[in-house]
């Protein structure tokens, strides 16, 4: 009897849902991010997970605001490059 979903190859939205530790290859849902002052245009680098207000180093600006889980970016923040770090 034929299983009704193929367990070896799981489709990336399945995947994504799954908790951290049973995916079938496990990896963080944190990353780092570069976030872009829209003052004076300096970058700065802000976990996702932040649980403490990220102001910016030249202007002092609020770059993001920590919410229960992920920080959410304050508005007219430019676009992250997101980057994963790796040990």
């Amino acid at each position: 009897m034929p299983l009704a979903k193929d367990l070896l190859h799981p489709s990336p939205e399945e995947e994504k849902r799954r908790h951290k530790k049973k995916r079938l290859v496990q990896s963080p849902n944190s990353y780092f991010m570069d976030v872009k002052c829209p003052g004076c245009y300096k970058i700065t680098t802000v976990f996702s997970h932040a649980q403490t207000v990220v102001l910016c180093v030249g202007c002092s600006t609020v770059l993001c605001q920590p919410t229960g889980g992920k920080a959410r970016l304050t508005e007219g923040q430019y676009e992250p490059t997101i980057f994963m770090l790796t040990i």
